[in-house]
């Protein structure tokens, strides 16, 4: 019978000439979109912190890491140890390198150090998704998302529980330190006074190390405290300045931390609050905020917060905004967690129209009539805002926002799989947040001109 014959196969085959890495992947594969993306960008930020090196090891190529980091943080690969082995056994990867492999320190110490000026970059891809009219800012949708810290909420203990804890353990201290003392004079009596046989004790060394944990977290929480009293004393202050008003005097404010407050030891800059998907449940993390333009979904301004509230987001979110796109939006829209009379008056007074409902929206089927004639005179500004957002036009312009930003948020941590940071600190967290903003920027700026026809 005939063999059947098949295409040449030879693992072992050397090849006769260099291949190209243009020719590893298809021509519109994200990998070249990114590295055509850092060409275009300004590194200087990055470049001049190498200086003029003469002597020592020759450092990566600062642009082949942005690249890799970009790619990484894009196809949820974030952590760089994973990173470090893709370069290894990913095609995509080894073509943003051009077949280098730094180790896993390397990516890490370079993410560490030009973290802020990683940040910055947000700003310049933004500018290019603008330049290929993805953002119109005729509507935008500003939400937030709670984010898990690099750390266990299990490993955070109340300010009650501190005091408890820093009695219970300063007498194990003591009563451990008396008898080493009592040991130490028995092996003195029976051994000499030039004993060496000094070390500390594991048991003694992990209660102290304990101690020293509780004691610093314990005096972090009475220093916020003192701080927040001393401010709400000067708003009080200022407030009396201006004149008597109606209701109670305020009361002074208490300096001392509230017993359940509450700080983490692995990630003290961490805040415990209320799940995004669950109101039951509570997660060790931060509140990550986003504006997003409606007409491509590119976000336009990104920040994060330890408050669990959004209240006090608002207005600091939409003056980001501005400042990064150059424009006013129109029309912004926020959820019911936003509303406040302030927030309607400062986002007007930045030449934008807020819908921000007073109340929480109901369903479809429960909600009133539209309504009808003119604006009665003498509406409050809430109640001005629920009538607007019961109009058809109100209602109609208003959905947009939950196809707007919640998808945002789906896409990020369900479709890219970021459901917790890796770096720890508020400053750290910032960064970060602004690379996974900045990388679904770019993946709507890829998937846009990949589905263009070319000229």
């Amino acid at each position: 019978m005939p063999t059947r014959t098949f295409r040449p196969f030879e693992p072992d085959q050397l090849l006769l000439l260099p291949p190209s890495l243009r020719d590893w992947l298809p021509a519109d594969h994200l990998a070249y979109f990114v590295a055509d993306v850092v060409e275009e960008l300004d590194l200087q930020p990055i470049l001049h912190t190498y200086g003029d090196l003469t002597r020592g090891t020759v450092p990566y190529d600062p642009r082949m890491l942005v690249a890799v980091l970009l790619y990484a943080y894009a196809v949820g690969v974030p952590a760089s140890r994973q990173i470090a082995r893709k370069l290894h056994e990913d095609i995509a990867f080894r073509v943003l390198a051009a077949n280098t492999t730094p180790d896993f320190r390397t990516i890490s110490e370079f993410r560490k150090q030009h973290l802020a000026a990683l940040r910055g970059l947000f700003v310049q891809v933004l500018r290019l998704c603008q330049h290929a009219g993805l953002v119109k800012l005729g509507h935008i949708a500003l939400d937030g998302t709670k984010l898990k810290a690099n750390a266990s909420k299990h490993k955070a203990m109340s300010y009650d529980r501190m005091v408890k804890e820093e009695g219970r353990l300063q007498a194990e201290v003591d009563g451990l330190l008396q008898q080493a003392t009592e040991a130490d004079a028995q092996d003195d009596a029976r051994y000499g006074m030039d004993r060496t046989g000094d070390e500390l004790p594991a048991e003694l060394a992990f209660r102290e190390g304990r101690l020293q944990n509780i004691r610093a977290a314990k005096a972090a929480l009475e220093q916020e405290a003192r701080e927040a009293a001393a401010a709400k004393q000067a708003a009080n202050e200022a407030r009396e300045a201006e004149g008597p008003r109606r209701g109670p005097k305020p009361q002074p404010p208490d300096p001392v931390p509230a017993p359940t407050a509450q700080r983490n030891f692995t990630d003290p800059e961490s805040r415990i609050m209320p799940a995004s998907g669950d109101k039951d449940s509570f997660v060790q993390g931060y509140n990550c905020q986003a504006v997003v333009d409606t007409t491509a979904q590119i976000i336009i301004a990104a920040d994060v917060t330890q408050a669990p509230n959004d209240k006090q987001q608002a207005q600091p979110l939409l003056q980001q905004a501005i400042a990064n796109t150059g424009q006013v939006p129109k029309t912004a829209s926020l959820d019911a967690g936003y509303y406040s009379e302030h927030n309607v008056h400062a986002l007007t007074a930045l030449g934008c129209r807020p819908l921000i409902p007073p109340d929480r929206q109901q369903h479809e089927r429960t909600r009133p009539a539209s309504p009808r004639g003119r604006i009665p005179t003498g509406l409050s500004v809430a109640d001005r805002m629920r009538r607007t957002l019961r109009t058809k036009h109100g209602r109609r312009v208003y959905a947009k926002r939950k196809v707007t930003v919640e998808p945002v948020f789906g896409q990020i941590k369900q479709g890219r799989g970021f459901r917790q940071f890796l770096l720890r600190g508020h400053h750290q967290v910032r960064g970060e947040w602004a690379l996974i903003c900045m990388t679904h920027n770019v993946l709507k700026l890829w998937r846009t001109t990949r589905c263009r026809p070319a000229p």
